[in-house]
């Protein structure tokens, strides 16, 4: 496995297991499988429902908790009581401190929220703060105004988005990117992509493996997932090959420039995201 350094010199595992869109049920052993197949890195989050099960999986797993980098996110609507939201989590997650705490969305009250993730790394119970779906510029209006840059950003980054001049900018401010949705979510086919395809039988490789290997070497932190246990290990099976200048111009050329996933400069999406209830966080 390799690791990034973020701003304060703790280590992050690249690859990490996201648990989004798999349901509570079958959570714990999905996250004891990845666990079992090497992962050492596992993304969760409020909105998902599923921290409990995380939690269960971490402790019957046998491995050290200090060995894992466990990463949660505020949904927006507890924005106004962040503190009690996360103390929440830790009891779900049924740990003392979370590695990583990510604000979910850039909507809503998102510098009082802030403040309550400064003062919790602070007191020891998060020990690295961030934001997920920012562009650059509320990055920067959230970490200069309240005087602590976030450490890390997760975006949707795929073939599909690629985002090269939001990546350099957040990547100058010194700010780790992470991508969620690495595989379109399997939008356009893109398993069988022919560009994609190509390259993959030339390195004897998966599809899947090219996308992450691709995003590895911009220094991007990959949220993979998969409910199968063999696709677990494959898709930790990338640091054994390199990508050429040839490989990533055929891959520039996927780029449709926008998400076809999930807009945030919608307001539509603003409106949906607004009137969205989540019970149970």
């Amino acid at each position: 496995m390799q690791y990034i350094q973020l701003s304060d010199n703790q280590q992050i595992p690249m690859l990490g297991f996201g648990v989004f869109q798999i349901a509570p049920e079958h959570t714990e052993q999905a996250v004891l499988d990845a666990i079992k197949a090497g992962y050492r890195h596992i993304d969760t989050a409020q909105a998902y429902l599923n921290e409990k099960e995380v939690g269960q999986a971490i402790a019957k797993s046998g491995v050290d908790r200090k060995e894992l980098f466990i990463t949660t996110k505020v949904w927006l609507t507890n924005y106004l009581d962040a503190r009690a939201s996360i103390e929440r989590s830790l009891a779900k997650l049924g740990t003392d401190y979370i590695d990583l705490v990510l604000l979910h969305q850039p909507f809503n009250d998102t510098f009082s929220a802030w403040r309550d993730l400064i003062a919790l790394k602070t007191e020891g119970k998060i020990h690295a703060i961030g934001v997920s779906n920012f562009t650059p510029s509320e990055v920067a209006s959230l970490g200069l105004y309240s005087k602590v840059m976030p450490q890390v950003n997760q975006i949707e980054v795929n073939p599909f988005h690629q985002r090269p001049e939001q990546i350099a900018q957040l990547q100058e401010m010194g700010i780790t990117v992470q991508a969620w949705a690495p595989f379109a979510e399997g939008m356009d086919d893109i398993f069988n992509h022919p560009v994609l395809k190509g390259i993959a039988d030339k390195y004897h490789k998966t599809t899947a493996q090219v996308i992450e290997r691709w995003l590895i070497e911009q220094n991007i932190i990959v949220l993979a997932k998969s409910s199968r246990a063999e696709r677990m290990v494959e898709n930790l099976n990338i640091f054994d090959f390199s990508l050429n200048e040839e490989d990533k111009k055929h891959i520039r050329t996927l780029d449709l420039g926008q998400s076809h996933i999930f807009r945030h400069d919608d307001p539509k999406a603003v409106a949906f995201l607004a009137n969205y209830e989540v019970h149970g966080i």
